[in-house]
């Protein structure tokens, strides 16, 4: 074998005792949170389509539509092709709803921050991450050259006394949180944070991947940046923020500039699902009602959130707890390090408008029937 051969063999060897290894699993996912896998039918809680929108036949209509009209791929960087139509449309419809001056669709949200860091910061300046933060605003930060320090989970004190000991050493300083984090549901504190932000004279971005649409914000960051893969049901990254970040990101984030443009389809397919969000509240307001119906059927702290985790510890005791879920008919995949801290492997259940009542009851009385049989 060769060196490569070896070593790639020796490193699965070791995930799989460590049960950290990856597979793919070929699911069909349909209407009304419906998965299939190996032929089996089940409901499925791992998905982060939280209105339900990717099947819904209005916004399955609009990316038709633009395939037929505009074609299947944007050709290349819109810098060199120019921006199919659908692309200013839902720039101006997204900074509208975030209440900014323009917008900027990226390749995908973690392209996005991959972009955004690196064009604000550099050599010289100071990058503040949340310690639970996504692995996109680690990477950005890291891209940037910036001095990169981690501030404790949502602690607005141990935020503050790094700002005091560390800002007149550095040009710029840049805050990197989530409103909603993705593993553990929680929010952050956004009013404090900006609070601290504007009195350190620091900049902060906020990554909305999983609150658009299902978390209203107390408070905007002068960076708002998020996904059309989640609650839009499409694909894509957006950054919202002033007329002049905007036009600079459009010069200096290299994820965009070198990147070729999102495919007319998923455009014209988010704005649909823009749409529906701003005109049907009810629907934006039920996973988080359907996830506070869970917590209260187990005990659990209230939900911030659509996103509920169910902590087990160990990476091969979560896996067993999903496969147990699976063979009673819910998809709730197992959430392992490194994407989460080492101890503290989870189920990451996500509720969405699709689901019913008693999907949900269902899936809290199977996780409670297990954990009386002690599985």
């Amino acid at each position: 074998m060769s060196s490569l051969e070896t070593f790639a063999r020796t490193t699965l060897a070791d995930l799989d005792a460590k049960a950290l290894r990856r597979h793919l699993v070929e699911t069909a996912r349909g209407p009304e949170a419906a998965a299939t896998r190996e032929g089996r039918a089940l409901v499925s809680f791992s998905c982060n389509d939280y209105l339900g929108l990717a099947n819904d036949p209005r916004v399955i209509a609009a990316g038709q539509a633009a395939l037929a009209r505009y074609g299947a791929g944007a050709g290349a960087s819109r810098l060199v092709t120019g921006n199919h139509p659908p692309l200013a449309a839902l720039e101006a419809r997204l900074a509208a709803h975030k209440g900014t001056a323009a917008a900027l669709v990226f390749g995908s949200g973690y392209l996005a921050n991959l972009g955004i860091v690196p064009a604000l910061a550099g050599a010289g300046d100071l990058v503040l991450v949340d310690a639970l933060g996504h692995s996109c605003l680690f990477a950005g930060a890291q891209l940037s050259g910036a001095t990169r320090l981690r501030f404790r989970h949502n602690d607005c004190d141990h935020l503050r006394t790094i700002l005091a000991a560390r800002r007149a050493r550095h040009e710029r300083v840049l805050i990197l949180t989530e409103r909603v984090f993705s593993m553990d549901g929680d929010r952050a504190p956004l009013s404090e944070i900006l609070n601290l932000a504007a009195e350190y004279d620091a900049w902060t971005l906020v990554d909305d991947a999983h609150g658009l649409g299902v978390v209203e914000p107390q408070a905007r960051a002068p960076l708002e940046m998020g996904t059309l893969s989640k609650t839009l049901g499409s694909y894509g990254g957006y950054l919202c923020a002033s007329r002049a970040v905007v036009d600079l990101m459009t010069s200096r984030a290299r994820s965009f500039v070198y990147t070729t443009g999102l495919p007319p389809a998923s455009v014209a397919a988010a704005l649909a699902a823009l749409d529906i969000v701003e005109s049907e509240p009810d629907r934006a307001a039920r996973p988080l009602g359907l996830a506070r119906r869970f917590t209260a059927r187990l005990g659990l702290p209230e939900a911030q959130s659509p996103i509920v985790p169910i902590l087990v510890g160990e990476a091969g005791a979560a896996l067993a707890l999903s496969a147990a879920l699976e063979a009673r008919g819910f998809l709730a995949v197992a959430i392992r390090p490194p994407t989460v801290p080492a101890g503290t492997a989870r189920l990451r259940v996500a509720f969405s408008a699709a689901h019913t009542e008693a999907q949900v009851d269902g899936l809290a009385e199977a996780i409670l029937a297990l954990r009386h049989a002690g599985a």
